[in-house]
């Protein structure tokens, strides 16, 4: 709308030659709006937002799933039960925050808009490595508030329409407060409950998964996450509130519905009533 405000008509900055970068435009022509200007001035000073927590990845024979669970936190207090971190980036990959949670859905969505621009403008879409390249300089740019406490820690996921027949077209890509990129293999987690989910999906993890092995290892490690970190929120029965799941195949992005991630979860809830420290990884070599 402020766009408009002069005389209905659309500045000259809209129809002047211009890159495929949409985070470049916003620089050049509101930088105010750019998630990494939201808090300049405030150095020094010390802010208690929320924060988002655990994020799972983990590759299957079709593709990816990555589940994230639903509490934020500011200190000791729950700040928030039921914070949806998992999302959409464009029709073949997803994204998951952890970290400060406001700039991280800020940051998400100009990443959304620059994977629809750079598709608008070159009339084609980005290679799975040019989307996690461009998530990359997203999170360098927000490097100053990082310094601040106030970082973002995303963790990227899609499939790759460029994987040869014989490669498994799921990919996983994690990221630290530089921007620096780095591609996971079969799984990974990010966030305060990361250490113990990733103990976990060591456990369990297999070459041979399906999609629905990928999902079950997710809630499993999510739950096993939320055990040990009091950051991480648990199954919710009571509420309803269950870890958010979406999976990405050569099909495109699916998320899961909340009654099948609903049965998912209950059966985890019904095994650990009798095995409280989860399913137990055979041992190889046994007799």
């Amino acid at each position: 709308m402020d766009a408009l405000a002069d005389g209905g008509k659309l500045p000259g900055a809209f129809f002047a030659p211009a890159s495929s970068s949409f985070a470049d435009f916003l620089a050049s022509y509101r930088p105010d709006l750019l998630p990494s200007r939201r808090f300049e001035g405030l150095q020094g000073m010390t802010i208690d937002a929320p924060h988002g927590t655990t994020i799972v990845a983990v590759t299957h024979s079709s593709g990816v799933v990555m589940a994230g669970d639903r509490r934020a936190t500011m200190g000791n207090v729950i700040a928030q039960r039921d914070m949806e971190k998992v999302f959409q980036a464009d029709e073949y990959s997803c994204v998951g925050i952890a970290g400060s949670a406001g700039i991280a859905i800020e940051l998400v969505r100009l990443f959304q808009v620059q994977l629809e621009h750079y598709e608008k403008i070159e009339g084609t879409t980005l290679s799975l490595d040019g989307k996690a390249n461009q998530l990359s300089l997203l999170i360098r740019g927000n490097l100053a508030m990082a310094m601040q406490g106030l970082a973002v820690v995303p963790l990227f996921a899609g499939y790759d329409l460029d994987a040869d027949n014989g490669d498994r077209g799921g990919r996983i890509f994690s990221y630290d407060v530089t921007g620096g990129r780095y591609e996971e293999h079969s799984f990974h987690s990010v966030g305060s409950g990361s250490v113990f989910a990733r103990g976990a999906l060591k456990k369990l993890y297999r070459d041979d998964f399906a999609e629905q092995d990928a999902v079950l290892a997710c809630i499993h490690a999510l739950y096993d996450a939320a055990d040990d970190d009091s950051a991480t929120g648990g199954p919710d029965l009571t509420r309803r509130i269950f870890p958010v799941v979406t999976s990405v195949t050569a099909d495109g992005f699916r998320k899961l519905t909340e009654d099948e991630v609903a049965q998912v979860t209950q059966r985890v809830v019904d095994e650990r009533m009798t095995s409280p420290g989860g399913p137990i990884a055979p041992m190889g070599g046994a007799s």
